[in-house]
């Protein structure tokens, strides 16, 4: 969310920052704002209520000992009078902290200075690009088609245990999705990451926590009965493991990582495009967070990204990199860079990673603070990034190091599949 005194502060440069977004309703800000001042007003007759109370309370306490029982008594009725009052409004002050939390959870981030306006992926700006796409031969296979032909993975098995997005990997294709993620964890890890192994589900507090919730677009797996949703990524378990925790400076940065599998509903999800593994309900990933003092969170953003494109070059990947425009950027992100694949045998870019920063936006949700070097409490900002998401990397894999007698295997993933090609 963003914070009150920013809204306060800056009304008009955060509608000006939302435009970029083309966001529908700046006359939120305006509503919030009224909410707030109602809020504050109430609160300031709530906290002139109860000083009034203690303060009758007091000469109550001083008369009795007197022994002016009569003045005493006369006072004790203003102070029930005062009691019912300040009920009142303790229930109009919860009221509208509820409407007003209500209003701050459908205002999106602002989008960073260096954001693109736009108001689709189609207007996202490129800003990097690297490899050499390879020149198939005529009769290249898209992955899917591969996938069946070696025997690496089932899209019909899959659907019978569990429906349509829900593959099984087997034989080699098993091991070579293990060895991706054996890859990734290495490489994280040896960048200075920590690893972690979390939970599966989450409650709604940690969904609150990430922005994942309210799920305005319905893409989450909820289980009612425990009030728990699957995640729908390994950031959301490894924010909110320092969710409302009060961290001091030299404890910064935090750079976590994690292999989860991840669930999306992925409604509405439809076509070409999401045949194979180019749109899974299930899939695994693996996934940087990094929590940041505000004047870092930059540096770290570029040191993320830095670090996804040294992956896909020892992948011998294809890839450019986006700046996604604000008509394209997620409701919590302030900038993003997406990374994408070019697949040969399909002849489209693949997205296999975004990198993000939050700046002080989850952390208004997690209540997640440090005291900086002047002993001041303050916002940590928070990152993340996929580093990587396996589906589209494997497809790319697959489809661009096919060959007439095989597929060959990157050199850096041979120690961890043990074989160099599948035949």
């Amino acid at each position: 969310m963003l914070p009150l005194a920013y809204l306060r502060e800056e009304p008009e440069k955060i509608k000006e920052g939302l435009a970029k977004r083309n966001f529908p309703q700046p006359e939120l800000i305006d509503q919030l704002l009224e909410s707030d001042q109602k809020r504050r007003k109430i609160q300031s007759q709530l906290d002139e209520t109860l000083s009034k109370s203690n303060q009758l309370a007091k000469e109550i306490g001083t008369l009795f000992k007197s022994g002016q029982i009569e003045k005493a008594n006369a006072l004790k009725s203003q102070t029930a009078d005062l009691k019912t009052a300040g009920k009142v409004l303790q229930e109009e002050l919860q009221n509208i902290e509820v409407s007003l939390l209500s209003l701050r959870t459908q205002i999106p981030n602002v989008p960073d200075e260096s954001v693109p306006s736009g108001s689709s992926e189609h207007d996202n700006e490129e800003v990097f690009s690297a490899g050499v796409i390879p020149n198939l031969e005529d009769n290249a296979l898209p992955h899917w088609e591969l996938a069946t032909q070696y025997d690496l993975i089932d899209f019909d098995l899959g659907s019978k245990i569990t429906g349509a997005g829900f593959p099984v990997y087997k034989g080699k294709g098993a091991k070579l999705q293990r060895a991706l993620i054996q890859y990734f964890l290495d490489k994280n890890t040896a960048a200075g990451y920590t690893e972690f192994q979390v939970p599966h589900l989450v409650n709604e507090d940690s969904g609150f926590g990430t922005g994942q919730l309210p799920d305005k677009e319905g893409q989450m797996y909820h289980v009612p009965e425990d009030g728990l949703y699957l995640i729908p990524t390994a950031e959301v378990p490894l924010t909110n493991l320092f969710r409302g925790q009060l961290l001091e400076a030299k404890d910064l940065p935090i750079c976590l990582t994690g292999y989860t599998p991840c669930f999306r509903r992925e409604a509405g999800s439809y076509g070409a495009n999401v045949r194979g593994l180019n749109r899974l309900h299930q899939f695994d990933k693996v996934e940087i967070v990094r929590l940041e003092e505000p004047h870092n969170s930059r540096a770290a953003l570029d040191q993320m990204v830095d670090h996804v494109k040294e992956i896909l070059e020892e992948l011998e990947l294809p890839y450019r990199i986006l700046k996604l425009c604000g008509g394209d950027l997620g409701f919590t992100a302030a900038l993003t860079f997406d990374f994408e694949i070019f697949s040969s045998a399909q002849k489209k870019w693949l997205e296999i990673s975004s990198v993000s920063t939050f700046n002080s936006f989850q952390s208004e949700r997690l209540q997640l603070r440090y005291k900086n070097k002047n002993g001041k409490k303050e916002a940590v900002h928070t990152l993340n990034g996929s580093s990587l998401a396996l589906p589209r990397v494997l497809a790319g894999l697959l489809e661009n190091n096919q060959t007439t007698i095989g597929i060959n295997i990157p050199k850096a993933l041979v120690p961890y599949t043990g074989f160099d090609t599948i035949d």
